[in-house]
């Protein structure tokens, strides 16, 4: 637990609400992170006691800090420097989805066929060639 300063885009990836501290940043500057009803930078100092409502991808919290960090540990230990408040109506409203990472992968079922499945298609049609 530290007494110094750290600034709330560090704190929420600490915290493990964003995946990256530049996501969290850029929440920040998009006006996803909220202190009194008030768009917060990313560089604002996050004191204890503060409530921060925050949306992300998956859904909106409501946190309250009661702790600070400056370093990204287990999810079990992140959870002990806040305390999520949000209302039941909106943790109701939550949609449940997987969280999806774009890794620029293709997809292995769809685009161009693999080596052995063009090898099939050629075997395929050389057979009824030969018929």
């Amino acid at each position: 637990m530290r007494t110094e300063k750290i600034r709330i885009d560090k704190y929420l990836w600490s915290i493990r609400l964003f995946k990256t501290r530049n996501i969290a940043a850029e929440a920040c500057d998009k006006g996803k992170v909220k202190l009194h009803g008030n768009s917060v930078k990313a560089s604002k100092a996050v004191s204890v006691g503060d409530e921060y409502e925050v949306k992300t991808e998956a859904r909106k919290w409501v946190i309250k800090v009661i702790g600070l960090i400056d370093k990204r540990v287990a999810y079990t230990e992140a959870i002990k420097y806040y305390v999520d408040i949000t209302p039941p109506e909106e943790k109701a409203a939550i949609q449940f989805t997987a969280p999806s990472f774009h890794t620029g992968k293709i997809l292995s079922k769809i685009g161009r066929p693999t080596k052995k499945q063009r090898r099939d298609i050629d075997n395929f049609l050389n057979f009824e060639e030969e018929e």
